[in-house]
């Protein structure tokens, strides 16, 4: 009898083995390959390998395209979700598919309907937060070939608005993407047939035991890119981040964990240069983190997640393509 395992391992087995393939299934082979001047080899190798991940989802969401009309995407923070699924989009353009996009974030409900958490604080990650009547509503009339308008959601005044120069209308060719925490929890789209939906899991898994158990860590990864990309996009100092994340990762376990078997299809946004590349943007910010700051711990437990790893350079970063999932969070990327 043949073992059954959950789709995020066998993401998580199909990556370590791809690892094997190539010969870097440890830190200490990844840091030999560094040493010898093979960086940009490696990232084009990597690169190669996500654009043919890319091209087997959209190969088997054009594969459904007559029962299929809405692709929704989740994962957790910083998987590169916001780059995978337009990565995903334009190979189903490839395909003859037209992409057309609606954020989720324009179905909250107004903000003297959002539910508020233990603390008396706005909690915007609870499903209650979501106005599913009329996103359930907007998706059927979407399917059966009706027009809508889009909401869009002020959120500086809290209220949605309906625009007239934001209709929309699903043609042919046309496919649904929406991105975001709740994408995979039917009770976000509970009026809709399921079969019209192609769900779409999103997470940075790791394969590289290598003596450091710590690196089959995808949590840890997941904050250093986040604190990298905040601290360059939002101005968000690694204390802060350090400091917020056990709350995300508490919104994480109750929104977006428990439905991950609902995906089709699991996507693995590792790189094998990830780490190399966050520990030159990373560690001089951790260093940052005085002795004084509650963070500090952690700080230090992320420099040491990194201290067995050799850094990128920059000149070998400068080859990371601008469609990279990286550039995601190190800046430089052109996808739109």
């Amino acid at each position: 009898m043949s073992e059954e395992i959950s789709k995020i391992e066998a993401a998580r087995r199909e990556y370590a083995d791809w690892c094997s393939a190539v010969g870097i299934d440890t830190i200490e082979k990844l840091n030999s390959v560094l040493a010898d001047g093979q960086a940009i080899r490696l990232i084009n190798l990597c690169e190669a390998r996500q654009e043919r991940k890319y091209a087997e989802i959209a190969n088997q969401i054009f594969w459904h395209k007559k029962k299929t009309k809405i692709v929704m995407m989740s994962g957790p923070s910083s998987s590169g979700k916001t780059s995978s699924s337009l990565r995903i989009a334009q190979q189903c353009q490839v395909l003859g598919l037209n992409p057309k996009v609606i954020e989720l974030d324009n179905y909250f409900v107004d903000r003297e309907h959002t539910p508020k958490d233990e603390n008396g604080e706005y909690d915007f990650e609870s499903l209650g937060a979501m106005n599913v009547d009329l996103l359930n509503e907007n998706l059927n009339d979407l399917l059966a070939g009706k027009e809508i308008i889009v909401p869009k959601f002020d959120f500086k005044e809290g209220k949605t608005i309906f625009d007239e120069n934001r209709r929309m209308k699903l043609e042919e060719n046309d496919m649904l993407f929406m991105e975001g925490i709740h994408a995979l929890n039917p009770a976000l789209t509970p009026d809709v047939d399921r079969n019209r939906i192609y769900n779409v899991y999103i997470s940075a898994l790791t394969a590289l035991p290598g003596g450091h158990k710590e690196h089959g860590s995808t949590t840890d990864k997941r904050l250093l890119r986040r604190i990298v990309r905040d601290n360059r996009v939002r101005g968000i100092s690694p204390e802060e981040n350090i400091l917020r994340w056990p709350s995300v990762r508490r919104g994480e376990t109750r929104n977006i964990f428990p439905f991950e078997e609902n995906a089709r299809v699991v996507f693995n946004s590792s790189t094998l240069y990830d780490l190399p590349l966050l520990k030159y943007y990373a560690e001089p910010l951790l260093y940052g983190v005085t002795e004084a700051s509650p963070a500090y711990q952690k700080a230090q437990d992320l420099l040491k997640f990194i201290e067995p790893v050799i850094a990128l350079k920059p000149m070998e970063i400068a080859a990371i393509p601008p469609t990279s999932i990286m550039r995601e969070f190190i800046g430089g990327q052109t996808l739109a």
